[in-house]
């Protein structure tokens, strides 16, 4: 299941691990990427945490932990080719995966049909 955060990072949750990404909104506002800064595996962090940024040519997007865990990939792909995260946000343009999560901090995330509706109101 996908759930959504009000930063526009989005959460897919496959099993006992969570991918994370931008959201096609905010890869849209960004413009070309100029800098890309994001946690290194085995990071652990607290739901809110400050784990990165992305420096776009027309804006930036801080990054903040979506949920609790431990960093256990990086999508090594996007730190040679970080075009990919304007081009495919939301599916080959992902950030990293976390595991050990708290499964309950997804009740405060947003679904699919809440976070289109908070954009439309921006």
């Amino acid at each position: 299941m996908r759930y959504f955060t009000e930063e526009h990072e989005y959460v897919d949750v496959v099993g006992d691990e969570v991918t994370v990404g931008i959201t096609e909104y905010a890869a849209n506002l960004l413009g070309d990427i100029a800098d890309l800064d994001l946690p290194d595996e085995g990071d652990d962090f607290i739901v809110g945490d400050s784990v990165g940024i992305i420096e776009g040519e027309d804006s930036d997007l801080p990054l903040v932990s979506p949920l609790s865990g431990s960093v256990s990939q990086v999508n090594e792909t996007i730190l040679e080719e970080p075009e990919i995260i304007v081009e495919s946000p939301e599916d080959r343009g992902w950030l990293f995966k976390i595991t050990d999560f708290d499964s309950s901090e997804l009740d405060d995330m947003m679904t699919e049909d809440e976070y289109l509706k908070m954009v439309e109101t921006l």
